[in-house]
């Protein structure tokens, strides 16, 4: 049973290491859907995909302090902390998402549309200013 355990969380973690892969995309040129990130309806999407996708590391309330946090290379981003808030834009963001965190455990999200990326991206966007 402790085999099987520790191959699941071998598994698990294998699957949150970013790509080395050069992007191929200049994110300096991607418009940043300012309505939208800025849509409650937006913000109530991202919330759902971040609970599904995201809060395992970063924790259901968007605290850094998810189940899987322990042992992670880097620690998972608190959405809360305002200086984060502070530091960051919706297009470091989104690219985040769609590229993941060279040298830490945050993945790359292929699996989610641009549309989903900035629901997600609107969601913790907010989190620093209005909470989870």
């Amino acid at each position: 049973m402790k085999a099987t355990g520790a191959l699941l969380m071998s598994l698990a973690l294998s699957a949150c290491n970013a790509e080395d892969a050069p992007s191929t995309v200049d994110y300096s040129t991607v418009e940043v859907p300012v309505e939208r990130i800025s849509s409650n309806e937006a913000r109530g999407r991202g919330r759902t995909l971040f609970s599904k996708k995201c809060a395992l590391c970063h924790g259901e309330r968007a605290d850094g302090r998810g189940a899987r946090r322990e042992g992670l290379s880097g620690k998972p981003i608190n959405f809360h902390n305002k200086e984060w808030r502070a530091n960051t834009s919706p297009l470091s963001v989104f690219e985040t998402l769609s590229e993941g965190k060279r040298g830490t455990s945050m993945p790359a999200w292929p699996t989610l549309s641009d549309e989903q990326k900035w629901d997600v991206v609107a969601y913790v966007l907010s989190v620093a200013e209005d909470g989870p």
